[in-house]
């Protein structure tokens, strides 16, 4: 057993220094600790690392030289019952969820040129896509630098961010993410950690921030070196890094981190902020914070509240606001709570957005309705509002994610036709729910391929179908006017951008809604959206309109260029020229087809 020096260095898990490398681990309950690798033929325990300070800290570390990047390491643990084998909690980089670790400078990566500035709230759409399956074909599933080749399409579709499922090394070769096996190190699958960076670069050369998925719900469960990774437990518990009690139980298994040990949130953090300062990610979205804040996602049962998971989450949210306010934070907790998006200073938790279920439900739902006579138009209207839920920025709306188009759901087009995604009602209505997502107040986000009318379900084993890209041209043509319209990309429509709105009309006989949104309002700012979802076109309807003047139609999703079998409604611009209505103190006649959404704008 060789004799090393305590480290001199700070920091956790193996960090390369020139000639040597530091070595920290926390192991209270061990005996001894080495650390084992290509370095020493994995000798086992020939190099010892040595207690911090007076060992009160539990942590053991030491500088060994000869040390650097690339070579493979483990940790011994030795207890009172053997010698315990186990990954770094800290590794950069692994060779499998059960193999080795590898010593990782994140210092060495070449940026290049990277200056990117992330994009305001009001200019960001959201693409959220599975690495797996984004960029596969079908005999290779989908890794990071293939997703890169990808990054021109999606620049031309006009979206300004990314928001990667969960790329933390998982058990096997193919998952969603959700069972993150090591959190500060990317899936080797996909291309490890500089396959990432090169993402991440490449997608800011393009304009397009880059969003993470990460899981502080629960760990794993499997392949979990985490698991009694000192060799203590209490009961059935999973040791040191877990709650050993009730508290531990989740839908994924008794893996919930300890929320209350200081060890166990500094580690957590550290996994946040890795990814937005080492990665250069630019923002966060936390999987199932119920299932953080509560212990089985009952938040009206104060008995299963987890107040330390609470304080977690606002603690992590200050850490960033304060290091790197411009980089946004994204609860998915699916309650609707306008406390998970207050500051924190007030008692919230500090997010910058949540996904919003209150828009999500009632205009699936909508959309989904074989009978006209089922859309309720009071409930998507309040959908769109927003009302109660928090300021209009601080929502995701979508209708497609992936638990929306998985878990015994489908895609939209194949909900609305099933068995027949390619129908003319498949495709209106489908192209209805982009439109309303483009159009509401609120953080747009759209799934992999909705805009290619993608069909069935979500599968972590099914690539992406990029011939619906030539199939499927006009309705990609469709998401790419609309997304270029609530970007306000030509000028003529900065309200959609805006926090503003206002319901004209909904009408639940004719199956109408209107509604006025704008930032500022006037010339360029002030827009009218205009949606019919029943199966007949409207002609000539007479609604209020927000100022006089002349209205120009920038969009209509009844027009043949989105398909051959559309285009039964021709639409004009207007002048809002006649008697009060609405509210309004004047009005115009629209005309809208089937299952359609025009857009109009306010000219100077």
């Amino acid at each position: 057993m060789a004799g090393i020096a305590p480290a001199t260095h700070p920091g956790m898990g193996a960090i390369p220094r020139r000639g040597c490398a530091t070595f920290r681990v926390w192991a209270p309950h061990a005996e001894a600790v080495f650390v084992t690798g290509t370095f020493d033929d994995w000798a086992g325990d020939r190099t010892a690392l040595l207690p911090d300070g007076d060992g009160s800290s539990g942590t053991w570390s030491a500088d060994v030289p000869g040390v650097g990047p690339g070579d493979e390491y483990r940790f011994t643990i030795r207890t009172g019952g053997g010698d315990l084998s186990r990954m770094d909690p800290y590794a950069r980089q692994v060779t499998s969820s059960v193999g080795n670790c590898v010593v990782y400078d994140p210092a060495a990566f070449d940026w290049g040129d990277d200056d990117f500035q992330m994009p305001t709230w009001d200019d960001l759409v959201i693409y959220e896509m599975h690495i797996g399956t984004f960029a596969a074909s079908a005999d290779r599933r989908g890794t990071f630098d293939a997703a890169r080749r990808r990054l021109e399409y999606l620049q031309r579709l006009g979206i300004s961010a990314v928001q990667v499922m969960p790329p933390f090394e998982f058990p096997g070769d193919i998952s969603w993410g959700y069972n993150p096996a090591h959190l500060f190190a990317i899936e080797s699958g996909y291309g490890g950690p500089d396959a990432f960076r090169r993402f991440i670069r490449d997608a800011h050369a393009h304009g397009i921030a880059v969003i993470v998925d990460v899981v502080y719900n629960h760990l794993g469960p499997s392949d979990l070196d985490l698991w009694r990774f000192d060799g203590w437990a209490e009961g059935e518990g999973g040791g040191i890094y877990f709650y050993n009690d009730d508290r531990a139980v989740t839908p994924w298994g008794a893996t919930r981190p300890d929320y209350g040990r200081g060890e166990v949130r500094a580690f957590l953090r550290d996994s946040a902020l890795t990814w937005l300062e080492e990665f250069r990610c630019d923002g966060l979205r936390f999987d199932s914070t119920i299932h953080i804040r509560t212990v089985n996602g009952d938040p009206a049962d104060p008995a299963t509240a987890l107040p330390d998971g609470w304080s977690l989450m606002a603690w992590i949210n200050d850490e960033i606001r304060t290091r790197q306010p411009w980089k946004i934070t994204v609860a998915e907790d699916l309650q609707d709570d306008p406390a998970l998006v207050a500051p924190t200073d007030v008692g919230g938790a500090g997010f910058s957005a949540q996904w919003d279920a209150g828009f999500v439900r009632p205009v699936r739902a909508a959309l989904i309705a074989p009978d006209d006579a089922d859309r309720d138009m009071k409930a998507v209207a309040g959908a769109i509002l927003g009302e109660g839920r928090g300021a209009p920025l601080s929502r995701v709306v979508y209708t497609e994610s992936h638990d929306e188009v998985a878990n015994g759901r489908t895609r939209l087009p194949e909900a609305i036709s099933p068995g027949d995604a390619r129908s003319w009602w498949a495709k209106k209505r489908a192209a209805l729910g982009s439109a309303l997502v483009l159009t509401v107040p609120g953080i747009p986000m759209l799934f992999q391929g909705q805009e290619l009318l993608e069909d069935r379900w979500f599968d972590d084993t099914v690539a992406l179908d990029w011939e619906k890209a030539s199939t499927n041209r006009g309705l990609l043509r469709l998401h790419r006017d609309l997304i270029a319209l609530r970007r306000a990309r030509e000028g003529w429509t900065r309200g959609l951008r805006g926090s503003n709105i206002a319901i004209i009309r909904a009408d639940q006989d004719e199956r109408v809604l209107a509604f006025h949104r704008w930032m500022d309002g006037g010339p360029g700012d002030d827009t009218i959206v205009v949606a019919n979802l029943a199966d007949r076109p409207v002609e000539d309807l007479r609604i209020g309109f927000p100022a006089p003047g002349r209205w120009a139609v920038r969009f209509n999703s009844d027009a043949s260029t989105y398909a051959h079998e559309f285009g039964s409604q021709e639409v004009f611009d207007l002048d809002a020229d006649g008697e009060a209505m609405d509210g309004c103190g004047q009005s115009g006649l629209v005309s809208i087809g089937s299952y359609s959404v025009v857009i109009l704008s306010r000219e100077a």
